[in-house]
């Protein structure tokens, strides 16, 4: 990989990086897996950029391989999730830190979200973000009519999770 490439990448994960804080959060329960899950997501991201061909925007290939890798090291690991070690070409990202106090309703919110199934925890993230649902679908590799159902199904367990 060429230098500006790895310099547009670093870039383009710098900007973004929110979303991998939000899919760590999402499949994560404390802030040394949400280090380690960051950190795997970083490197499969690193690992497909080459094959980023820009038939979607940036950020729904980031929401996408991010919840990929999430979730299968969720179904491998059982929440104990593994790391590799980090290239140096990625040594100027940092880490921002992540608070987890910073609001007690997204607390609750996420706290709900743990208890959904690894598509709807997808699902309600992407929702949160604001994607419409062809962005969903892209993301997610479903249907739109599908991720409408889904989507409908998911917010119904989260508002009895949320107000039983």
């Amino acid at each position: 990989m060429t230098k500006d490439l790895e310099h547009k990448f670093v870039a383009e994960l710098e900007g973004n990086q929110n979303i991998i804080h939000k899919v760590c959060r999402t499949y994560t329960n404390n802030d040394a897996a949400h280090k380690d899950l960051f950190q795997e997501i970083t490197i499969q991201l690193w690992k497909a950029y080459p094959k980023f061909r820009g038939d979607s925007k940036f950020s729904t290939w980031m929401y996408r391989v991010s919840l990929n890798t999430a979730i299968s090291l969720y179904r491998k690991t059982k929440r104990q999730i593994s790391t590799s070690p980090i290239y140096d070409n990625l040594k100027e990202l940092e880490y921002e830190g992540y608070n987890d106090e910073r609001d007690k309703q997204m607390d609750l919110l996420y706290k709900a979200i743990h208890s959904l199934n690894d598509i709807e925890k997808a699902l309600a993230l992407l929702y949160l973000e604001d994607k419409n649902y062809k962005e969903i679908s892209n993301t997610l590799g479903i249907s739109e009519v599908n991720a409408r159902v889904k989507m409908n199904r998911t917010k119904t367990k989260l508002k009895n999770i949320l107000n039983p």
